[in-house]
């Protein structure tokens, strides 16, 4: 009898808890779908396009920011590779999405340059921007145990053997090409150039040996270099890196000055999000820049900080536009 009752209570305590537990998802469901109809955002997670691989210096500033901003914004921030055309393939999905503020897009300078090349069917205005979140500029690394030990060195051997050094890059077009192109233009050198899919995998062949340098950001190449993988050269700023104040820039190690703008990152969604929902991810997303585990991040991979508003963000868009709509064609890459 006594064993009758245990199970007895047993079935009974099971029966609640099940009751329990779809009165609880029952309600879950039901307030955030009294959210949706309320218009209140966000009321479920929030998706953030990274246009390129784990690994670079994109992907590791949008986990970064991601993980400190959704405390603010009361939701998960979910960051999601899309690979594919040199970051054109990213670019398109966010522009293309839902003007719901659900997706988000972390844009990169790609986007005022593919363009130009006939690679992206559309330009900055298909977005509307929320904050510029960085700037970079670009450097010449190569292996720890390459010959070439200056930026002159390895620019001598450019220019007695053309097309002999691999220059890899973030795709064809992206801005670690142009980089390369400029240097190729102002240095009278010729390389051949290697796309991949993003910062991260043209490191990593560099690391393998597949090529022979990168142009990429200080940032992307730190890790290996602390390690003593790699060697930067030369970095192509006007001022020195604070993250590798013994690196040179280029002038300094050549003489030769090339201005280049370098990469920069921001956030934005679709052109048609309505203001307020725009006005609660900026919200959230400014308070992830300040917080001071983001920061530490950023110093970590010596990424450079650089917080614009959304005015200042969209200045910058066009201004990068149209730099690349005159220099691209100088330089003789364009396939429009």
């Amino acid at each position: 009898m006594k064993k009758k009752s245990w199970q007895k209570y047993v079935l009974v305590a099971a029966g609640v808890a099940m009751l329990s537990a779809l009165s609880i998802s029952e309600y879950v469901d039901h307030r955030t779908l009294q959210d949706h109809s309320r218009g209140v955002f966000p009321a479920k997670p929030v998706t953030l396009v990274v246009p390129y691989a784990a690994g670079g210096g994109t992907d590791i500033t949008a986990r970064a920011l991601a993980k400190a901003a959704e405390k603010h914004l009361g939701q998960p921030i979910i960051v999601v590779n899309r690979t594919g055309g040199g970051g054109s393939v990213g670019l398109m999905e966010g522009a293309e999405a839902q003007a719901d503020g659900y997706t988000v897009t972390y844009l990169v300078a790609e986007l005022t340059t593919l363009p130009h090349l006939g690679l992206l069917p559309i330009t900055y205005e298909r977005f509307k921007p929320l904050l510029q979140t960085n700037m970079d500029p670009s450097a010449i690394t190569v292996r720890a145990d390459a010959p070439w030990k200056t930026a002159e060195a390895f620019l001598e051997d450019a220019r007695t053997h053309p097309g002999k050094l691999k220059m890899g890059n973030a795709g064809t077009g992206s801005i670690w090409h142009l980089a390369a192109a400029m240097l190729e233009q102002k240095s009278g050198v010729r390389f051949t150039h290697i796309p991949y899919e993003g910062a991260g995998p043209a490191v990593s062949a560099l690391m393998s040996g597949f090529v022979d340098a990168v142009p990429v950001s200080p940032a992307e190449v730190e890790k290996y270099v602390d390690e003593g993988k790699l060697r930067i050269l030369a970095i192509q700023a006007d001022t020195i890196s604070e993250a590798f104040p013994k690196v040179p820039t280029l002038q300094q190690a050549t003489g030769l000055r090339v201005h280049f703008i370098g990469t920069w990152r921001g956030l934005a969604v679709p052109k048609d999000t309505p203001n307020e929902v725009a006005q609660t991810l900026v919200d959230a997303l400014i308070k992830g820049t300040k917080d001071e585990q983001f920061r530490e991040e950023m110093r970590k991979h010596g990424l450079g900080l650089r917080v614009q508003d959304a005015e200042a963000f969209a200045r910058q868009l066009k201004d990068s536009h149209d730099t690349f709509a005159k220099l691209i064609p100088e330089l003789g890459l364009s396939r429009r």
